[in-house]
């Protein structure tokens, strides 16, 4: 690999025109695909096969308009007042409307008028059918009584009574075929005519009483009929009356809170108004999921929204479901480089080589994470990805340059080469390194896939080819650069002896005096760390995994003003609805005695505030209740309730699901949670087999591994504490305790393995050279810490401020990844890599470099750092300059 990465190094240092136009043609690719591509953030972390993500496949595939974004808007008053006043309850309502207009919102107030404009024409068709049915059981009997009624006179009646009596026949006869017709008359024309008739069959009843003629069997109409249409009005209202009153305690639900807007054009039943006027609270729902709306969409939304209230002294905040995708970063980044580029000037001293690592690592930054981002339309892209990107491109961009330039510098120094030679020399002995590195992190990284979660993949992968294109910067257009800067400069007739006088520098001295004190007492150096670091990971136990809500956002954000509010107003449970969705084992005996039951059955459960009806699909195979819990989203309780929810038992129902963002982040969190184990066993198999490839020991890869294992450990255990522990949210500059990233575990053990392996390749084989070329092995630990400890110090403390300048990101994901990482590097470098390390070896002597037989002919040579190279440069140093051939130990 050493001869590979000479003959790259050497090409690239004597042609960098071509190089350099390569990666500038790569850039122009990325920066036209921004310009032509539509990128797509979702804020959506799903995992497909949760049992809240079926539930919610299944509920958008049987209610489509329920499968859109949900989310409040929550409008207070500037002066602390009142928001129910009229002219501002007319402003939030007019704002709604706006919000309508925008055509991305659904119009939920005209739903439940339309609701209820449903219920009062289902009540009044019962009761027409009701009266109707009465009223043609009379007209029937009627109609039989009038058949029988044939008037009579008295035997010697007089012509004109005869007369009349016939007239009166006739009209009989006339009544009997108005009673037939009105039975077969539909129900509403029974009911609008039948009144007349009755009214007309008095007055022949009277008519028949003044004639002498017996009308006991001439059926009276029944109380309340004979006027039938007032009798349907009256039944229907008090009917209507309590069916709406039904309706309405199934939508309010069980314990509602807060009351309606009540503006100028009517009650406003999605906004609830807290208790003391303060705040009013608007439920609404998107057409689609954030992620399918046009760019720019929630944008005009929020707009149209504030512009109506604003005049009237009002404020919206949206709660962080409406809040617009857009990658969390800011300017906090700056800081991290700042520090970066005074350490690289420092060490490198050479303000034109301190440019170069920042340079490249800005360059790769822009084409991994900007080609991923033009490209997110085509997979599952969440807003922590660019910004992990961005993280750890600019950690690792930098410190790899790093190395390779410092060993440029150095051998520079030391043998007195050409720019071309030097360069080639530089690339296949830190590059070897840097490239071993850089592959571990990448397979480290890759390893997430396992795990077959959608997001964790795009970012695993995204920060893969970030690492990747960091690599390929270094190894390539760094030695161009290199070489660009080098040329005119001649070799230098006789070699500067500088590395020995690094042994007298300040720093020099410090690092000779740490490894000492680190190995003086090796035994109570190692107890003391495995201590300490036992101690920090102790909260680590007590770890509470969740997605950080409203409750831990920026004081002030919409976010967290909204969450508040909410809070304030309906309970802190309000920010966690769970969708309940019930399959009922009969659809067609769904009627509303079944739904009030099981909205009944549902509030049973101790932690559940409120049950409401959501609705059902339109033959009622689907029910979908709204939950809401007493806690919020990140509580223990409310994924007890979610797991009591899905396992209680409801008559009639054939299957539980529950759905909706808390559920689906308890889910993630659970199925996150129970993957943990299972990767850091798959990270510490890789760790221990890639040290014994590269070290050829048994003892240094038990070492690191533990080490590194102590090291997570504690970073977890510092994590939970600053970020979980209300005592100590100051460190981070967070005001509100909250739970940890869901994922930051899982993340965090990969990057961090492989950053590790990055100091233990460059200190190990140093140490490990300095043994094999003579030195005792507790000497070897000094001296190789010595000659390795400037520059690996140097990369760490810049990984430390890349990352510690996200932990002042408003963004609680990507503060709490820059927090575990900066606090990982720190522990792994300092204290496992440059002091527990040291001691073990120190400890073991030559035990440290053993290795069984049989192992040693089975493992492959790794020749990670280019030793064969080295070796041929010793020979070279204390050979004059110009006896010392250019390609000397180059295809060993």
């Amino acid at each position: 690999m050493s001869a590979f990465l000479y003959r790259l190094g050497r090409t690239a240092a004597t042609r960098p025109l071509a190089f350099l136009a390569a990666w500038l043609l790569v850039i122009a690719a990325v920066v036209g695909l921004l310009l032509t591509q539509t990128p797509s953030i979702s804020s959506r972390l799903t995992l497909d096969d949760a049992p809240a993500q079926l539930v919610l496949d299944e509920v958008t595939a049987a209610l489509p308009e329920a499968g859109g974004t949900q989310g409040t808007l929550v409008f207070s008053a500037d002066d602390g007042g009142r928001v129910d006043s009229p002219d501002r309850a007319d402003a939030i309502s007019r704002s709604l409307d706006a919000a309508v207009g925008t055509g991305i919102v659904l119009d939920r107030d005209a739903r439940l008028e339309e609701q209820r404009a449903e219920v009062e024409t289902t009540v009044r068709a019962t009761v027409e059918g009701k009266v109707a049915d009465e009223v043609r059981a009379q007209l029937k009997s009627l109609i039989t009584a009038l058949e029988g009624a044939v008037p009579s006179g008295a035997p010697a009646a007089s012509p004109a009574q005869q007369e009349s009596m016939a007239a009166l026949g006739a009209r009989l006869n006339e009544v009997t075929t108005t009673a037939r017709a009105l039975v077969a008359a539909p129900d509403q024309q029974l009911i609008a005519e039948s009144g007349a008739f009755f009214a007309e069959v008095g007055q022949l009843r009277a008519e028949l009483q003044a004639m002498g003629v017996p009308v006991d069997g001439f059926p009276a109409p029944e109380p309340g009929m004979t006027d039938p249409a007032a009798a349907v009005d009256d039944a229907a209202m008090a009917a209507t009356d309590e069916a709406l009153g039904r309706l309405d305690g199934l939508l309010d639900g069980t314990s509602p809170g807060g009351t309606s807007l009540v503006a100028s054009d009517g009650e406003r039943r999605t906004v609830v108004v807290s208790d003391d006027g303060t705040v009013a609270i608007a439920s609404i729902q998107l057409t689609e999921q954030i992620s399918d709306l046009p760019e720019g969409s929630l944008d005009d939304l929020l707009s149209a929204v504030d512009g109506e209230v604003a005049g009237k002294g009002l404020a919206v905040a949206a709660s962080s479901a409406l809040q617009p995708m857009e990658p969390p970063i800011g300017g906090s980044e700056a800081i991290g480089l700042a520090i970066a580029a005074v350490v690289l000037l420092l060490t490198l001293g050479s303000l034109t080589l301190a440019g170069l690592p920042i340079l490249l690592a800005l360059v790769g930054v822009f084409i991994g994470v900007g080609g991923a981002y033009a490209l997110s339309a085509n997979f599952e892209m969440t807003t922590s990805t660019p910004a992990l990107g961005l993280m750890l491109g600019l950690a690792v961009g930098i410190d790899y340059a790093l190395f390779i330039i410092h060993k440029h510098s150095s051998l520079r120094a030391r043998l007195g080469l050409d720019a071309v030679e030097v360069t080639a020399r530089a690339v296949a002995t830190a590059g070897g390194a840097v490239l071993f590195a850089g592959l571990t992190v990448v397979i480290a990284l890759l390893g997430l896939l396992t795990l077959g979660m959608g997001f964790v993949s795009t970012m695993a992968v995204t920060a893969a080819v970030t690492v990747i294109l960091a690599i390929a910067l270094s190894l390539t257009a760094l030695p161009a650069l290199l070489g660009l800067l080098g040329r005119g400069r001649r070799a230098r007739t006789q070699p500067v002896r500088a590395h020995r006088g690094h042994e007298h520098s300040r720093f020099g001295r410090m690092a000779k005096r740490w490894v000492e004190a680190v190995t003086a007492r090796p035994i109570l150096t190692i107890v003391l760390i495995v201590l300490g670091l036992g101690a920090l990971s102790l909260p680590a136990a007590q770890m509470q995994l969740g997605m950080p809500s409203g409750a831990v956002a920026a004081p002030g954000s919409d976010q967290r003003v909204a969450y508040d509010s909410v809070t304030h107003a309906l309970g802190e449970g309000a920010n966690a609805p769970l969708i309940v969705a019930l399959t009922p084992s009969d659809a067609a005996a769904v009627d509303q005695d079944r739904l009030e039951a099981w909205q009944s059955e549902l509030a049973t459960h101790e932690t559940a505030a409120n049950v409401q009806l959501m609705g059902t699909s339109e033959d009622r195979s689907l029910v979908l209740y709204t939950v809401v819990p007493d806690a919020g989203p990140t509580d223990e309780s409310t994924a007890d309730l979610v797991t009591a929810v899905r396992a209680a038992e409801l008559d009639g129902v054939e299957r539980i699901g529950v759905t909706g963002l808390t559920a689906i982040n308890i889910d993630l969190s659970e199925s996150l949670a129970e993957a943990i184990p299972v990767y850091l066993s798959l990270v510490a198999a890789l760790s221990l087999i890639v040290l014994l490839v590269v070290f050829r020991s048994v003892v240094v890869p038990l070492a690191a591994t533990a080490g590194f294992l102590l090291s997570i450990g504690a970073t977890m255990g510092l994590v939970v504490t600053a970020f979980g522990n209300p005592s100590f949210t100051w460190l981070v500059g967070v005001d509100r305790a909250g739970p940890v990233l869901s994922f930051l575990p899982i993340m965090a053990t990969g990057i961090l393995y492989g950053l590790a392996m990055d100091y233990q390749v460059f200190l190990g084989t140093s140490i490990r050279e300095a043994y094999v070329h003579g030195e005792t092995a507790r000497l070897a630990v000094v001296d190789g810490f010595h000659h390795a400890s400037r520059v690996v110090v140097a990369a760490a403390i810049i990984m430390v401020s890349v990352f510690g300048g996200f932990v002042l990101s408003e963004d609680s994901m990507i503060r709490q990844f820059g927090f575990a990482l900066a606090v990982g590097i720190l522990i792994d470098a300092f204290v496992i890599r440059m002091a527990l390390i040291p001691a073990v070896l120190h400890l073991a002597g030559d035990h440290a470099w053993w290795l069984p037989g049989w192992l040693d002919r089975i493992l492959p040579e790794v020749d990670v750092e280019g030793t064969r190279l080295e070796v041929a440069d010793a020979v070279v140093e204390d050979a004059p300059r110009e006896e010392a051939p250019v390609g000397a130990g180059v295809g060993h």
